[in-house]
């Protein structure tokens, strides 16, 4: 009988791990560091860098979980307020220009509450 507890305890344990995270894991730091790449083409078009495109795939692949695209989604929207002579239009198109699909519109004004995987 003593072994009933044991088992009860594990399947707690278990269950508390299987449960997605509701906070993020990804730090604002990460979001612009990792399109660092970007900015000079977004203020001044031109040619996109390849790097570019490598960071744009980084951050899609990093933010799976509903609360890593919110994090990232607020953490571009004041990384953006601070870059002065952003063009919207390329910052919009980013995505599809880097061949990655984002379910969502990528602007200043998105409602970051809004966001997530099952857009």
């Amino acid at each position: 009988m003593a072994f009933a507890p044991k088992i009860i305890t594990c399947l707690i344990v278990l269950t508390v791990y299987m449960i997605p995270p509701t906070e993020s894991t990804i730090q604002c730091g990460t979001v612009t560091s990792t399109l660092a790449q970007c900015v000079n083409y977004l203020v001044n078009s031109g040619p996109l860098p390849s790097a570019c495109c490598v960071g744009v795939k980084t951050l899609y692949q990093m933010a799976q979980t509903t609360p890593d695209r919110k994090q990232v989604c607020e953490c571009l929207k004041v990384a953006g307020k601070e870059i002065k002579g952003l063009n919207t239009d390329l910052v919009a198109s980013l995505p599809t220009t880097c061949g990655v699909s984002v379910p969502y519109p990528i602007s200043f004004s998105t409602n970051c509450d809004n966001i997530s995987t099952a857009v």
